[in-house]
Protein backbone atom coordinates (compact mmCIF):
# COMPACT_ATOMS: atom_id res chain seq x y z
CA UNK A 1 0.00 0.00 0.00
CA UNK A 2 1.09 3.74 -0.75
CA UNK A 3 4.15 3.75 1.63
CA UNK A 4 5.21 7.48 0.92
CA UNK A 5 1.91 8.81 -0.11
CA UNK A 6 2.48 12.24 0.79
CA UNK A 7 5.07 12.40 3.34
CA UNK A 8 7.88 14.95 2.02
CA UNK A 9 6.01 15.66 -1.25
CA UNK A 10 5.49 18.65 -2.33
CA UNK A 11 2.18 19.62 -3.88
CA UNK A 12 4.04 19.91 -7.12
CA UNK A 13 5.15 16.01 -6.88
CA UNK A 14 2.08 14.76 -5.87
CA UNK A 15 0.41 16.80 -8.58
CA UNK A 16 2.72 15.30 -11.00
CA UNK A 17 2.11 11.69 -9.71
CA UNK A 18 -1.52 12.47 -10.20
CA UNK A 19 -1.32 13.30 -13.69
CA UNK A 20 0.97 10.40 -14.56
CA UNK A 21 -0.87 7.85 -13.05
CA UNK A 22 -4.44 9.38 -14.36
CA UNK A 23 -2.79 9.35 -18.44
CA UNK A 24 -1.12 5.80 -18.09
CA UNK A 25 -4.41 4.42 -16.94
CA UNK A 26 -6.44 5.93 -19.52
CA UNK A 27 -4.72 3.71 -21.82
CA UNK A 28 -6.57 0.15 -21.96
CA UNK A 29 -3.08 -1.92 -22.23
CA UNK A 30 -1.41 -0.53 -19.34
CA UNK A 31 -1.01 -3.61 -16.92
CA UNK A 32 -0.27 -3.83 -12.96
CA UNK A 33 3.61 -3.41 -13.57
CA UNK A 34 2.81 -0.23 -15.22
CA UNK A 35 1.29 1.32 -13.07
CA UNK A 36 3.45 -0.29 -10.20
CA UNK A 37 6.75 1.28 -12.24
CA UNK A 38 4.92 4.67 -12.76
CA UNK A 39 4.48 4.50 -8.77
CA UNK A 40 7.99 3.73 -7.62
CA UNK A 41 9.20 6.48 -10.00
CA UNK A 42 6.85 9.21 -8.03
CA UNK A 43 8.44 7.52 -4.45
CA UNK A 44 6.06 4.48 -3.36
CA UNK A 45 7.65 1.42 -2.16
CA UNK A 46 6.76 -1.61 -3.47
CA UNK A 47 3.61 -1.27 -4.96
CA UNK A 48 1.72 -4.36 -5.33
CA UNK A 49 -0.79 -3.79 -8.05
CA UNK A 50 -3.46 -6.11 -9.17
CA UNK A 51 -5.70 -5.89 -12.26
CA UNK A 52 -8.59 -4.87 -10.10
CA UNK A 53 -6.53 -2.49 -8.97
CA UNK A 54 -5.82 -1.02 -12.72
CA UNK A 55 -9.58 -1.41 -13.43
CA UNK A 56 -10.32 0.78 -10.14
CA UNK A 57 -7.61 3.29 -10.77
CA UNK A 58 -8.85 4.29 -14.43
CA UNK A 59 -12.37 4.71 -12.76
CA UNK A 60 -11.06 7.30 -10.02
CA UNK A 61 -8.88 8.97 -13.07
CA UNK A 62 -11.70 9.47 -15.45
CA UNK A 63 -13.38 10.99 -12.07
CA UNK A 64 -10.71 12.90 -11.07
CA UNK A 65 -10.59 14.03 -14.93
CA UNK A 66 -14.02 15.58 -13.97
CA UNK A 67 -11.91 18.03 -11.99
CA UNK A 68 -9.28 18.68 -14.64
CA UNK A 69 -12.23 19.22 -17.11
CA UNK A 70 -14.22 22.02 -15.15
CA UNK A 71 -14.59 25.82 -17.08
CA UNK A 72 -13.77 27.53 -13.32
CA UNK A 73 -12.89 27.84 -10.23
CA UNK A 74 -16.73 26.87 -9.10
CA UNK A 75 -17.16 23.66 -11.13
CA UNK A 76 -13.79 22.72 -9.87
CA UNK A 77 -14.28 22.93 -6.61
CA UNK A 78 -18.06 21.49 -7.30
CA UNK A 79 -16.29 18.32 -8.41
CA UNK A 80 -13.51 18.12 -5.68
CA UNK A 81 -16.28 18.49 -3.15
CA UNK A 82 -18.11 15.47 -4.79
CA UNK A 83 -15.30 13.51 -4.62
CA UNK A 84 -14.30 14.10 -1.11
CA UNK A 85 -17.84 13.63 -0.32
CA UNK A 86 -17.59 10.70 -1.74
CA UNK A 87 -14.59 9.21 -0.80
CA UNK A 88 -12.79 11.05 1.75
CA UNK A 89 -12.87 9.90 5.72
CA UNK A 90 -11.84 11.62 8.81
CA UNK A 91 -8.47 13.59 8.05
CA UNK A 92 -5.39 11.79 9.92
CA UNK A 93 -1.73 11.96 10.59
CA UNK A 94 0.01 8.52 9.34
CA UNK A 95 3.78 7.82 9.31
CA UNK A 96 3.08 4.45 8.10
CA UNK A 97 4.29 3.00 11.26
CA UNK A 98 7.21 5.39 11.73
CA UNK A 99 8.62 4.38 7.97
CA UNK A 100 8.04 7.41 6.30
CA UNK A 101 7.57 11.42 7.93
CA UNK A 102 4.21 12.36 9.46
CA UNK A 103 1.95 13.61 7.08
CA UNK A 104 -2.13 13.77 5.86
CA UNK A 105 -4.36 11.09 4.26
CA UNK A 106 -8.16 11.09 4.18
CA UNK A 107 -8.78 7.56 2.99
CA UNK A 108 -9.53 4.87 5.40
CA UNK A 109 -6.29 3.59 6.20
CA UNK A 110 -2.75 2.84 5.49
CA UNK A 111 -3.54 -0.10 3.67
CA UNK A 112 -6.73 1.83 1.70
CA UNK A 113 -7.57 0.72 -1.55
CA UNK A 114 -4.97 2.45 -4.21
CA UNK A 115 -8.24 3.83 -6.11
CA UNK A 116 -9.40 5.52 -3.08
CA UNK A 117 -5.71 6.69 -2.13
CA UNK A 118 -5.03 8.07 -5.34
CA UNK A 119 -8.75 10.00 -5.28
CA UNK A 120 -8.23 11.35 -1.80
CA UNK A 121 -4.96 12.34 -2.36
CA UNK A 122 -5.67 14.36 -5.55
CA UNK A 123 -8.81 15.95 -4.23
CA UNK A 124 -6.54 16.98 -1.36
CA UNK A 125 -3.81 18.79 -3.92
CA UNK A 126 -7.10 19.85 -6.14
CA UNK A 127 -8.54 21.69 -3.02
CA UNK A 128 -5.03 23.46 -2.39
CA UNK A 129 -4.72 24.50 -5.93
CA UNK A 130 -8.02 26.06 -5.92
CA UNK A 131 -8.11 27.51 -2.35
CA UNK A 132 -4.69 28.85 -3.59
CA UNK A 133 -5.13 30.67 -6.97
CA UNK A 134 -8.63 30.62 -7.70
CA UNK A 135 -8.81 29.18 -10.75
CA UNK A 136 -9.00 25.05 -12.18
CA UNK A 137 -6.20 22.92 -10.69
CA UNK A 138 -5.62 22.00 -14.03
CA UNK A 139 -6.82 20.63 -17.74
CA UNK A 140 -6.80 18.34 -20.93
CA UNK A 141 -4.18 19.37 -23.04
CA UNK A 142 -5.20 22.15 -25.86
CA UNK A 143 -3.31 19.92 -28.67
CA UNK A 144 -6.06 18.42 -30.52
CA UNK A 145 -3.78 15.45 -31.15
CA UNK A 146 -3.03 14.92 -27.61
CA UNK A 147 -5.74 14.97 -24.90
CA UNK A 148 -3.95 14.25 -21.49
CA UNK A 149 -4.51 15.32 -18.86
CA UNK A 150 -2.17 17.77 -16.95
CA UNK A 151 -2.49 19.95 -13.23
CA UNK A 152 -1.17 22.88 -12.71
CA UNK A 153 0.61 23.44 -10.19
CA UNK A 154 2.95 26.32 -11.23
CA UNK A 155 2.64 29.84 -10.72
CA UNK A 156 2.32 32.72 -13.25
CA UNK A 157 -0.95 32.17 -16.27
CA UNK A 158 -2.76 28.98 -16.39
CA UNK A 159 -1.57 26.17 -18.54
CA UNK A 160 -2.94 25.29 -21.76
CA UNK A 161 -0.42 22.59 -22.73
CA UNK A 162 0.16 18.91 -20.63
CA UNK A 163 4.08 19.63 -22.06
CA UNK A 164 6.40 22.03 -23.59
CA UNK A 165 6.92 19.67 -26.91
CA UNK A 166 3.03 19.73 -27.35
CA UNK A 167 3.06 23.38 -27.12
CA UNK A 168 5.73 23.96 -29.29
CA UNK A 169 4.32 21.43 -31.62
CA UNK A 170 0.88 23.65 -32.12
CA UNK A 171 3.19 26.96 -32.53
CA UNK A 172 4.68 25.60 -35.12
CA UNK A 173 1.63 24.33 -37.10
CA UNK A 174 0.06 27.65 -36.40
CA UNK A 175 3.13 29.54 -37.37
CA UNK A 176 3.15 26.83 -40.63
CA UNK A 177 -0.69 28.17 -41.30
CA UNK A 178 0.19 31.53 -41.09
CA UNK A 179 3.35 31.98 -43.38
CA UNK A 180 1.47 29.47 -45.89
CA UNK A 181 -1.44 31.94 -46.32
Amino acid sequence: MPQNAIAGRSVRAIAARTADLANLVRDPACTPGDVAAVLRNHGETDPHITPSDVADLRTAAERLRAVLTAPDADGAAAAVNRLLAATAHPPRLTSHGGTTHWHLHVDTHDDAPWAEWFTTSACLVFALLITDRQRPPGGVCASPSCGLVFVDAGSGSPRRYCSRRCATRERVAAHRVRTRG
